[in-house]
């Protein structure tokens, strides 16, 4: 069996749980009374505590951003072609820190978590999230980390409107706000296609109003279908192309011949529809995908961006690309205007690309180029050896 190459990666790594016994109370007005983040750390913090990194994940995103758990995993972290030694957020340079988001289902209390109240699950129980409960419950993970200030905060997609709302919620707690391949908010068509994944797993049988894990089942067909729909989303009619065209799998077109003909993108979508509902929980995928739709970063500023952006006191880094049109470059764009004529210092890069908007996540040659340069100023300015 070939064992990874762990030489230009963080290697190992162990996943950590911090405990929380102080209430939080969140946007919607319920209060959670205690929780759990589990997280990994990547590099090491300086004595000044100047070169601290968060990591932001998207939808389905995780705490496990890089390395391995083992010797044996095959497969790293999700954001691996962006953190490790070398890479544009460099461990020889900087501490990072990424977690799995409250509500999640990777460790971090959320609706597959037992409920102490009921001594169940969650499930459909679990109080809804804004980006904004997100932030705060960080906020408590930096004070816990001995993090009074971060010199960037990175995130993509999701994870970059999570970003943003960090800027305006804890200005003074941030130096540099990194948004690639987000929005100020989600458009209607993002939002209808949000709605037919949540469709999708509301009408299966198993779903059971939510409470599927009282009896011992998920909803695996609402979930594959979901993810299914999602993943048409991420990638550029290019891309698709290029990576399937209408090559078949198995069957024939031919004339008198009477078998079925399945093509290679079905073929993969159904694996990735199946991988997906094997790891991932379906009541957290209707909570992320409900507190997506809710974002809307200038709603509270009279729907001005360039006022909530005013509240801001860091530099931004601002990336799309030309695919993208899940979170296309003219809502990159909307950004920036906003941070121009907030007088806020913002950079700004569109990457060609075919790869649409799973694009953040790949080794795209431009798209490193640029996000390792913005970095190596972070970690001059925090005094990053």
């Amino acid at each position: 069996m070939n064992t990874p190459d762990h030489s230009k990666s963080v290697g190992i790594v162990t996943p950590r749980v911090a405990h929380f016994d102080q209430p939080l109370m969140l946007a919607c007005g319920r209060e959670l009374a205690g929780y759990q983040l589990v997280y990994e750390t990547y590099g090491e913090l300086n004595e000044q505590r100047s070169k601290a990194i968060l990591v932001c994940h998207a939808l389905s995103g995780h705490h496990h951003a890089a390395g391995y758990h083992s010797e044996d995993d095959k497969r790293p972290g999700w954001w691996e072609e962006c953190i490790g030694p070398g890479k544009p957020i460099d461990t020889d340079r900087f501490y990072v820190v990424s977690l799995n988001n409250l509500g999640g289902c990777h460790g971090s209390t959320g609706p597959t978590s037992t409920n102490p109240e009921t001594g169940k699950p969650w499930g459909p129980d679990f109080p809804p999230l804004r980006a904004r409960d997100w932030v705060h419950s960080q906020a408590r993970l930096a004070d816990f980390l001995g993090i009074d200030c971060w010199a960037a905060i990175v995130g993509g997609s999701l994870g970059g409107m999570q970003a943003m709302r960090w800027a305006l919620e804890y200005p003074d707690r941030v130096k540099h706000c990194v948004v690639i391949a987000a929005a100020l908010k989600l458009s209607a068509q993002n939002l209808a296609f949000n709605e037919v994944a949540r469709q999708a797993i509301l009408s299966d049988p198993d779903f059971m109003d939510g409470r599927y894990l009282d009896r011992d089942t998920i909803p695996s067909q609402g979930l594959a279908l979901a993810r299914m729909v999602g993943h048409i989303t991420y990638l550029s009619d290019n891309a698709m192309a290029n990576k399937f065209g209408r090559d078949l799998r198995s069957g024939s077109l031919e004339q008198g011949v009477d078998d079925q003909a399945e093509f290679q993108v079905q073929s993969y979508l159904r694996y990735q529809g199946t991988q997906f509902s094997g790891s991932f929980d379906a009541n957290t995928y209707i909570l992320m995908t409900r507190a997506l739709d809710y974002f809307d970063l200038a709603r509270e500023y009279g729907n001005d961006p360039v006022a909530a952006f005013g509240k801001a006191r860091c530099s931004f880094l601002v990336i799309s690309f030309s695919t993208d049109w899940r979170f296309s470059p003219q809502r990159s764009r909307e950004i920036v205007d906003a941070l121009i004529a907030a007088d806020r210092p913002v950079t700004y890069a569109e990457i060609e690309a075919d790869e649409g908007h799973d694009a953040f996540l790949l080794p795209i040659p431009r798209y490193l180029e640029v996000f390792g340069a913005y970095m190596r100023r972070v970690g001059v300015e925090s005094n990053a050896p």
